[in-house]
């Protein structure tokens, strides 16, 4: 075997020399091996052909044009002679291992098994093997394997430079295996660490990997006493031929435990030393031999495993903040760094006892997969907790509601971690504590003062409105720290104003529940919609009011219409940073953004570029309104919509105060009062986080100028790149740290971060996620995805599935699936047919401004984004709370 005196240059090594610094010579897998064989653990002996190998026999090929025509690549890779200097190597390391020795050929890809992505399955693996020439070809054919259409697509997927991507081959020594298979030392489905679970089959592995069997499923805990095991049924099992190769053969349909428990305990042992010598779950292929020793095989990280909250606490419930308000995606670190800030100011004005450190935040907010957690655990545990957060949350995220129910009932495992609430007496303090805080920010006197003078009321926000104003105003000569002082001022005085103008919507919300109560039977759900539509004063629906007015004045300007229909909105936007479109267009836009601006998608977290930094989405938006027919049917105008909406509301409100009067007038009248003032007040409870997006938004302006004053010293690479940092490293920068290698692995991480599609509403300690545990209800039709009703309405449409609205084309009527929204989605749904989101509650501010435009929307649906597919047709039916596709 070649000598390792120069392992980057070497076409062969062993695989005991190898460790995770090998990674670009000996690709994922191998590099795994050599650190299992380092911590003492049972491998198989064998070495690697090293990405050395694979580039000499390659050099003279067009593999590097296998990111446009990866079968071309894969066939010019089958044909080429395999290097006389590679092939001696490859011959003189397998005669080493002894004579013609049954061995497993593996791709070992160097994007393959790493902690990001695992690959698993992506290239070929060739089992017994035997005899030097079928080893040579073998590991030729693994090196083609690296331009399978499959992984070509999933590198594609994980964001994976094609071009930087080279293969080894790993060849081991078979394991005449009696049984086999796959383990996981954390649940892959439900989170959880503290379960190992494994597949196993008669005979070689590939069964299990392959899905060629039903195999034997097992649960253990991280101590191997089993917990669950279920013996597979009839399938295939592979096993080795002399001579080379492997048969597939049937087997019965009963079969006997292919594990005893001992062998179920030495397993679980492995897989626990294997995890803590590489700090993370591990996923790892295992045999068990004819004399039944165990072998390890393969391991790679587990990388669909949502992080677990840091710090976390052992027995603890963790509720994802960001996904409440709409944020699939991850948070910048400034972002969190601005949350934890804001945290602490709310905590030191609602008890009066500042956390010790603002920056930290209070000892409840843990941040997980770059999203903020808040640990509920305490108040889950006492009664007026149980009672009011799931209560909460049915208007905020109605399936985060459902999850802690079940959680509570005990239908979640681990839910006994919460322990028994305590009795009643828990009230009194918690009671004592809100009317503290209600006194505080006097929250009983402005509801009554909006419910008896809804003007008053209204002048109130508006003059806070004003004050707020000048907050967000940012000089530009100020020195870098000023600026990064004045940030962090703004931060801390966001939660002293929100408590300002929050309890006016409150007293709308009061007057919704005062005619629920009074009128009972005579106010159906589909009723309360209704009453509810085309709000006044809510600053989002007036927002997409004032877009849709600018698209109306843009229609009977040639020049406008022409820029929008012909180029593309990142073009549009940066000609209007030059001030060069055409002269209506720039105006109307610069006017709209002198107002709005602030807003955008991802707006809660300070990091998230705004419409005045990117104008982008505003004017994708704006082409998309020009292609409606409102000339055709100009009933379907948003802006009719919207009117023919508060007339329709008024006519509900009329038609509940008649029924009702039917049995009483005075309950009559009262009813009537409390849908009134729902309808004056309700339409502020966006009015919060209007100001508090105005708020971010300043903090980001002055964060700019610190930023570019960073990038302008070589401190950072450019100035956004200071959202990377919290607060406390951009004062270290200020001082001269040099921050750009932080900012790279920050950037990678949050890269990672923004792949991922499925975030945990609710997470325990242990990294269970309740909701996977128990899986949802489904429609009483086959396929139907059930969620929370949100607005009234049926409608049949294909959808259009979307996770970033800056890239939507949304074609009128199509129903809009989506993650979660905040106000930057909003303009969509002014074309939208219907709309269906993962998130949110019947209080959500998706499901208030669907109800004000009039369109159906079901919210809360579990998984809705992976399981309809752009295209596909279906029945929304906003007052049931169903999504059921259509033939």
């Amino acid at each position: 075997m070649v000598a390792l005196t120069s392992i980057d240059r070497a076409l062969v090594v062993d695989l005991a020399s190898l460790d995770r610094a090998a990674l670009p010579v000996a690709g994922g897998k191998a590099a795994n091996l050599g650190e299992l064989l380092a911590a003492g653990l049972p491998v198989p002996g064998g070495f690697c052909v090293t990405t050395a190998a694979y580039r000499l026999a390659t050099a003279d090929t067009a593999t590097a044009a296998a990111g446009t025509d990866p079968a071309a690549a894969r066939a010019q890779v089958l044909t080429a002679l395999v290097p006389a200097a590679v092939a001696a190597a490859v011959r003189g390391a397998y005669a080493a291992l002894g004579d013609d020795v049954p061995v497993a050929v593996r791709s070992s890809a160097t994007a393959e098994d790493l902690p990001e992505s695992s690959f698993a399955g992506q290239q070929d693996t060739y089992l017994n093997v035997v005899g030097a020439d079928a080893v040579v070809d073998s590991v030729r054919r693994c090196w083609a394997s690296l331009f399978t259409d499959r992984a070509v697509a999933y590198r594609a997927t994980a964001g994976v430079d094609p071009a930087g991507v080279a293969i080894a081959v790993v060849v081991q020594r078979m394991v005449d295996a009696a049984a086999a298979g796959v383990m996981f030392t954390a649940d892959p489905l439900t989170g959880s660490r503290s379960r190992t679970v494994l597949d196993a089959a008669p005979g070689l592995g590939e069964s299990v990997v392959s899905g060629a069997v039903d195999p034997d499923h097992v649960v253990a805990d991280p101590r191997g006493r089993v917990l669950d095991y279920h013996v597979g049924r009839a399938g295939t099992a592979v096993r080795a031929v002399a001579g080379g190769g492997t048969v597939r053969v049937p087997h019965g349909a009963e079969r006997g435990r292919c594990l005893t428990d001992a062998q179920v305990k030495e397993l679980v042992a492995l897989g626990e030393r294997a995890q803590a010598h590489f700090g993370a779950p591990q996923d790892l292929e295992w045999a068990i031999d004819a004399a039944g020793g165990a072998w390890l095989t393969q391991s790679r990280p587990i990388t669909t495993l949502f992080p677990l909250p840091e710090p976390v606490e052992v027995g603890h419930v963790y509720f994802c903040i960001s996904l409440a308000q709409g944020l699939v995606r991850p948070m910048t670190p400034m972002g969190i760094a601005a949350a934890r800030r804001i945290a602490t100011a709310a905590v030191a004005g609602m008890t009066g006892r500042p956390p010790a450190d603002p920056d930290v935040g209070p000892r409840g907010l843990v941040v997980a997969g770059g999203r903020p957690f808040a640990d509920v655990t305490t108040p889950l545990r006492t009664a007026p907790g149980r009672v009011l957060l799931p209560r909460i949350l049915d208007v905020m995220e109605a399936r985060s509601a459902v999850v802690l129910r079940e959680l509570l009932a005990g239908d979640g495992d681990p839910a006994h971690l919460l322990g028994a609430p305590a009795g009643r007496r828990s009230w009194l303090p918690f009671l004592r504590g809100v009317a503290r805080i209600a006194v505080r920010f006097r929250v009983p006197p402005r509801m009554l003062v909006a419910l008896v003078r809804p003007r008053s009321a209204l002048a109130h926000v508006q003059r806070v409105r004003a004050r707020v104003a000048p907050l967000c105003v940012v000089d530009p000569a100020l020195a870098p720290g000023d600026h990064l002082r004045r940030a962090e001022r703004l931060l801390d005085s966001v939660f002293p104003i929100l408590p300002t103008v929050a309890p006016v919507a409150g007293a709308g919300f009061v007057g919704l529940g005062l005619a629920r109560l009074l009128a009972r039977g005579d106010l159906p759900a589909a009723d309360v919609h209704e009453v509810l539509r085309s709000l006044p004063h809510n600053v989002t629906t007036e927002m997409d009011l004032r877009l849709w007015a600018l698209a109306a004045t843009l229609r009977d300007d040639p020049a406008s219409v022409a820029a929008l229909r012909d180029r593309e909105p990142a073009a549009l936007a940066a000609a209007f940073g030059r001030g060069e479109l055409p002269g209506r267009l720039q105006a109307g836009l610069g006017a709209f953004l002198a107002e709005h601006g602030h807003r955008a998608a991802a707006e809660i977290d300070v990091g998230a570029p705004r419409w005045s930094d990117d104008p982008a989405p505003v004017l994708a938006v704006l082409a998309g309104y020009l292609r409606l027919p409102v000339e055709e049917r100009p009933g379907t105008a948003p802006d009719v919509q919207f009117a023919r909406g508060a007339r329709a509301a008024e006519a509900a409100l009329a038609r509940v105060v008649t029924r009702v009067r039917r049995r009483s007038r005075v309950r009559a009248a009262l009813v009537g009062f409390g849908l009134r003032r729902a309808r004056a007040l309700a339409g502020l409870r966006e009015e919060h986080k209007d100001l508090l997006v105005r708020l971010l938004a300043a903090v980001r302006a002055h964060l700019g100028h610190v930023g570019a004053d960073l990038a302008g010293r070589g401190l950072l690479a450019v100035a956004d790149d200071v959202h990377l940092l919290d607060l406390a490293e951009t004062a270290a920068a200020l001082g001269g740290v040099d921050q750009r290698d932080l900012v790279a692995r920050r950037r990678a991480d949050h890269d990672r971060e923004l792949r991922r599609r499925h975030v945990p509403r609710v997470l325990l300690a242990d990294g269970t996620e309740p909701e996977a545990v128990r899986a949802p209800g489904r429609g009483t039709e086959p396929g139907t995805l059930v969620g929370s009703a949100a607005s009234a309405g049926t409608v049949t449409a294909p959808v259009r599935v979307v996770f970033d609205p800056a890239e939507a084309a949304v074609q009128p009527g199509e129903v809009l699936v989506v993650p979660s929204t905040d106000p930057g989605w909003t303009p969509l749904f002014l074309t939208a047919g219907a709309l269906v989101m993962e998130m949110g509650g019947s209080n959500s501010h998706g499901a208030v401004v669907a109800r004000e435009y009039g369109i159906p929307a079901v919210v809360g649906v579990p998984g809705a984004t992976t399981r309809l597919r752009t295209g596909q047709m279906v029945r929304v039916d906003g007052a049931a709370g169903t999504v059921t596709p259509q033939p």
